[in-house]
């Protein structure tokens, strides 16, 4: 049976490829996941095959079309992961291997734009915080490295927009993805044409062409030649979305100051919503354009949280994420040892500090998987609340947390965010599919169908969401976990500056 419009969401993930369908009500009717593999050839490198994204969105297009009549989808809505680098010649097609946000190797290249440009100036303008993982600094790490592939290279984009390129013909990007190139200016809402140039002048040849500049909303038709590859009918409107974390933020519902988004994957996003730019004197956090709405995320990222939580299980012989979680259960959190969660070549989040790494202190012979597992919990949600006290510096309302971590939830991980942080913790209802994916498919329908389909489809999942109360009791346990974790930081931070674990990011 064909059924009532329907929306689709698309999200090109850092590991594989989600899709859903969602009814007017906000159901999941459809869901469909297609890996794809990262390689890292040489140290401090993470590449992905742009073929593979197309070959995982066919995948997934075909998979859910199984399970809901395309015949009755109204629109198909993107977003992906940033910062990835997409280098294409000029018929649009990919020069190399895309350089993903994971990939630490630009470091020198970012900081020579620091230093050129002034970090303060370039925080103001873009709201960023630039290293390694910022589109340009890629570029002009390649153009130093691999001058037949830089010379040959006559555009730049990230993930999301190659996909959207692939689909309708059209190279465009969105506000919040263009963050992730390092020189989109917030309050001109346009690239940045004085940073630009300081990256010609670092390059030898000139900056490839950038996207095109296009409010989230903007839809576009499936091509005949992708709607044939698809075997979606002609014509079918694609919406060129935003940024995972932003269109996560929607996918969970939040709407109003203060809230805030946590959305757990391979690392874990922070993003809380203000209705005013609010630049952090610190840097401490990032500023994203929100879709549509005038409204601002304050973003903050941990870098190795599902990844780094995937290694443990593997090392410790559990089956998934969610049975670590099920064992971590069993130990209460003072029990465990103390664990420094930076497992991804140092550390965003709250501390920029590229030279952290992952340590455990405290061990003893008494302690068994389940305290390790328990102490790598505790290291994220200490973590997180750091973050979190970041953004009440700020003055925002002390709104409620919206959580969504597919294999997380289960181990009680949002009771921990709830009595750390002693904030209202919201658990969504469609984690198993991906609030991101979710996200994407009510921006669909907001960008066809209107604000009220998108509100209806929003009350739909939050109808079925769970919420989990602090526990002040629990919560003065945290403060005193919180105190070791700053001790155990503050003792080893002159090890992890020295250089002894190896350079940040590159190791």
């Amino acid at each position: 049976m064909r059924g009532g419009p329907a929306y689709v969401g698309l999200d090109l993930g850092t590991s594989g490829l989600k899709g859903a369908v969602l009814d007017e009500t906000g159901s999941v009717v459809a869901r469909a996941t297609s890996p794809y593999a990262t390689h890292h050839l040489v140290p401090g490198a993470a590449e992905q095959d742009p073929a593979d994204w197309i070959r995982s969105t066919g995948a997934v297009v075909a998979e859910l079309a199984q399970q809901r009549d395309p015949r009755s989808w109204a629109c198909i809505g993107l977003t992906g992961m940033i910062p990835t680098l997409v280098t294409l010649d000029a018929e649009g097609l990919p020069t190399g291997p895309a350089v993903t946000w994971e990939d630490g190797r630009a470091e020198i290249q970012a900081a020579r734009m620091r230093v050129v440009v002034g970090e303060e100036r370039l925080y103001s303008v873009t709201g960023q915080r630039l290293d390694a993982r910022y589109l340009l600094p890629m570029f002009c790490r390649l153009s130093e490295e691999d001058h037949v592939r830089s010379s040959a290279t006559a555009a730049i984009c990230s993930a999301k927009d190659y996909v959207f390129l692939q689909l309708t013909g059209e190279l465009a990007t969105d506000p919040s993805t263009a963050t992730g190139f390092g020189c989109y200016d917030l309050t001109a809402r346009s690239w940045h044409q004085g940073i630009v140039d300081v990256v010609a002048d670092l390059l030898p040849a000139a900056v490839p062409r950038l996207p095109a500049l296009e409010p989230s909303s903007t839809v576009r038709s499936l091509s005949p030649r992708a709607a044939s590859l698809l075997g979606l009918p002609a014509g079918l409107p694609v919406n060129l979305g935003a940024a995972d974390s932003v269109v996560g933020a929607t996918g969970l519902g939040v709407t109003r100051d203060g809230e805030v988004a946590y959305i757990a994957g391979t690392s874990s996003v922070l993003l809380a919503l203000s209705s005013q730019l609010v630049l952090d004197r610190s840097r401490r956090y990032l500023v994203t354009p929100m879709p549509g709405d005038g409204m601002w995320g304050l973003e903050m990222d941990l870098l190795a949280t599902g990844s780094g939580l995937a290694w443990l299980a593997q090392i410790l012989g559990s089956d998934s994420v969610a049975a670590l979680g099920e064992v971590a259960r069993a130990v209460e959190p003072a029990q465990a040892p103390v664990f420094l969660p930076y497992l991804g070549g140092g550390e965003q989040g709250a501390l920029w500090d590229p030279t952290l790494r992952g340590s455990l202190l405290g061990l003893g012979v008494h302690h068994e998987r389940s305290h390790i597992a328990r102490a790598m919990l505790n290291g994220i949600a200490l973590e997180s609340r750091r973050c979190l006290e970041v953004i009440a510096e700020t003055g925002l309302p002390h709104s409620p947390l919206h959580f969504s971590g597919p294999g997380m939830a289960a181990s009680a991980f949002s009771q921990d965010l709830a009595d750390a942080s002693r904030r209202q913790v919201v658990v969504a209802p469609g984690a198993t599919a991906g609030s991101s994916v979710l996200g994407a498919a009510m921006l669909a329908a907001r960008a066809v169908a209107g604000a009220t389909v998108e509100q209806s489809m929003r009350e739909g999942l939050e109808s079925a969401a769970i919420v989990v109360e602090p526990d002040e009791a629990r919560g003065r346990v945290w403060d005193h976990l919180f105190a070791s974790h700053e001790l155990a930081l503050a003792a080893l931070r002159p090890l992890y500056h020295s250089g002894i674990f190896g350079k940040g990011g590159c190791s």
